[in-house]
């Protein structure tokens, strides 16, 4: 079949001649543009982003500060928001600082997000992140929130302050944290937040399995160092060690098994001293506990005739403290090692029953044998309470409940329906265990009325 006659050559090269987009061609170019956009950064938002509008679209800039404008290059684009990398800083705000760590930055190390940032800038940010998840996710007006929200209460330390911390394993080997992507690990060389004794131990460690997920770090108040490594089989390693630390395993069913040394580590809050088994959760600023115990004897209202429950109980400090003033502390823990952890640390008060138990499971069983409490403590997991959980204390009707949450979104949806049952708050304080990250402790005290 003859084709189309060709064109007379008019013995210049001609460049090719680009297509007319047609219509559904023109639909499939690529949802933002390459050129970088300007961006004025007015909010914070949680997840530490700070927060700006373009093209009445909210946008979130990683590594940026609310006052700031920036250039910018967006990186991906969800429903309703866009996310953006800093390219360039048009007006810096006078909180901002050098950061100290080599591993901070865009897809570097995710542990720290606020290392540019000054700490008494950092604290008012954790306070506006805790007022807009309450108010945007709780639906609570400023009427409410203002008279209770008090300002965030510093950490001691700001550098060095984590007695444990986790380095996740390599495919390849090699130890360090997870990327901010995502998409890998960063080999970690040196990190400021670490206690200088386990960033010591860090740099004397030769451990490498291929069934080995990830390490903990851990370090006493006495001093004693611990490693927990977390396990993708049950298959034991077997170690030699040439120093002076304990070494535990995590297997997959999350049971401890010892390897060397001691099975626990022992923490010290206040006059008291804490046995902590290997996998038994506590929180990583030590120091810093015993602002919040102090902040919980403060706020919650209580008499010798009282009977609290302590819910998500770890392994008792709460207890403790609670124990010597009240009439009877009911203690809920799931997790057997922690249990076993309660019954040592709480062995001096007669007044402190210990159940092993899902806070679901022995919650029903309160209500089954009708119970009554004057007030609870929730140390709530960071996704906040179950449904289940929740309503069950909703059904037994402390008086007070003392909910403690890392997570204000979650804290903000619990309270909410909280308050659907008949609770109002009465305080609110944000407590800053984490420098130079977003995170923010929170204790919110609320009564039935």
């Amino acid at each position: 079949m003859p084709g189309k006659p060709k064109r007379p050559s008019s013995g210049k090269t001609q460049p090719p001649r680009k297509p007319r987009p047609t219509p559904r061609q023109s639909q499939k170019k690529p949802w933002y543009n390459a050129d970088l956009v300007e961006i004025k950064l007015t909010d914070i938002a949680n997840g530490g982003y700070a927060l700006g509008l373009h093209n009445k679209r909210p946008v979130f800039v990683a590594y940026s500060i609310p006052g700031e404008t920036v250039e910018a290059r967006i990186t991906r684009r969800d429903e309703k928001v866009s996310f953006a990398e800093g390219v360039r800083l048009i007006a810096a705000s006078g909180d901002r600082i050098a950061p100290q760590c080599q591993h901070f930055g865009p897809g570097r190390c995710r542990n720290c997000q606020w290392q540019h940032i000054k700490y008494p800038a950092q604290l008012l940010l954790k306070h506006d992140i805790l007022a807009d998840q309450l108010g945007r996710v709780g639906k609570f007006p400023d009427s409410v929130l203002a008279p209770v929200l008090k300002r965030t209460l510093p950490a001691a330390q700001l550098w060095g302050y984590q007695h444990q911390m986790t380095l996740e394993r390599s495919p390849n080997g090699g130890l360090g944290f997870m990327r901010t992507d995502g998409q890998g690990i960063e080999p970690l060389v040196m990190c400021h937040i670490l206690h200088p004794d386990l960033q010591a131990l860090y740099e004397t460690l030769d451990i490498d399995f291929p069934e080995m997920r990830r390490i903990t770090l851990q370090r006493g108040s006495d001093g004693a160092t611990m490693l927990l490594l977390e396990m993708t089989t049950e298959n034991v390693p077997e170690l030699a060690a040439d120093f002076a630390t304990s070494i535990n395993v995590l297997l997959p069913d999350n049971e401890p098994a010892n390897l060397i040394g001691d099975t626990a580590v022992h923490y010290e809050v206040g006059d008291r001293v804490f046995r902590v088994t290997a996998g038994s959760f506590f929180r990583a600023n030590v120091p810093q506990i015993s602002t919040l115990v102090g902040e919980i004897l403060k706020l919650l209202p209580l008499t010798d005739k009282a009977k609290v429950l302590d819910l998500y109980a770890g392994v008792g400090v709460f207890s403790a403290f609670l124990a010597a003033r009240v009439s009877l502390v009911t203690l809920i823990e799931s997790y057997p090692p922690a249990v076993s952890d309660a019954d040592v640390n709480l062995a001096a008060f007669e007044n402190v029953d210990v159940v092993e138990g899902t806070v679901e499971e022995v919650l029903g069983s309160l209500m089954e044998t009708n119970e009554k409490y004057d007030a609870a403590i929730a140390d709530a997991p960071s996704s906040g309470m179950s449904k289940e959980a929740l309503q069950a204390l909703i059904e037994l009707a402390p008086r007070h409940i003392l909910y403690i949450s890392s997570n204000p979104a979650a804290l903000a949806r619990d309270c909410q329906n909280l308050t659907k049952a008949g609770y109002q708050f009465r305080h609110i304080q944000p407590i800053d265990f984490a420098p130079q990250t977003y995170y923010v402790e929170t204790i919110a005290l609320m009564e039935k009325t």
